[in-house]
């Protein structure tokens, strides 16, 4: 694939939110240009200057789902991974880690906290088990996660997960 050599560049930190069911809480988002792909990914986003990686998974975490997670419920990072993809047209490389937190089966979620941006594009916030996943007609990012969920249903082992590079721009099983 052909890329513009100027990429911008961003450092995000993301959170696998799970609940006592082991199910996974997921936004589900599509594509403008392309209305035919959607794609399922976790919670989180860009970290804001002077931010560590802890304080924007929080920050994510409850403008995205309502959900306030006290810093010591933040687990990790348990793995880290580089995104190339592209967004409102334009090409992005994107440095991510990603945190785990466990909340109850009954927490209340709510949208209220989603950006002009997150409404354009984000169409759902859900609650996914793996084999939802795995039979999901739509993408998910990062790709392994299902199989990272699976891995996790005993624990965190308290190795951090190298992801290396995933471009997203190249679909799969579509």
């Amino acid at each position: 694939m052909t890329r513009h050599a100027n990429l911008r560049e961003r450092h995000a930190a993301r959170v696998i939110l799970l609940n006592n069911q082991g199910h996974v809480l997921l936004m589900r988002g599509h594509d403008e240009h392309n209305p035919s792909r959607s794609w399922w990914f976790t919670m989180g986003g860009g970290i804001d200057p002077g931010e560590t990686p802890q304080q924007a998974a929080i920050r994510e975490v409850s403008e995205e789902a309502g959900i306030t997670l006290p810093p010591q419920d933040l687990l990790g990072p348990i793995l880290e991974r580089t995104a190339l993809f592209d967004f409102a047209q334009e090409h992005i490389i994107q440095h991510e880690v990603f945190y785990l937190a466990y909340v109850a089966d009954d927490v209340a979620i709510t949208r209220d906290g989603w950006t002009e941006v997150e409404r354009s594009f984000v169409d759902d916030l859900a609650w996914m088990s793996v084999p939802e996943l795995q039979n999901s007609p739509c993408e998910v990012f990062p790709r392994g996660l299902p199989g990272i969920l699976a891995n996790l249903a005993h624990g965190w082992d308290g190795t951090v997960l190298q992801l290396g590079l995933e471009d997203e721009n190249t679909t799969i099983g579509l």
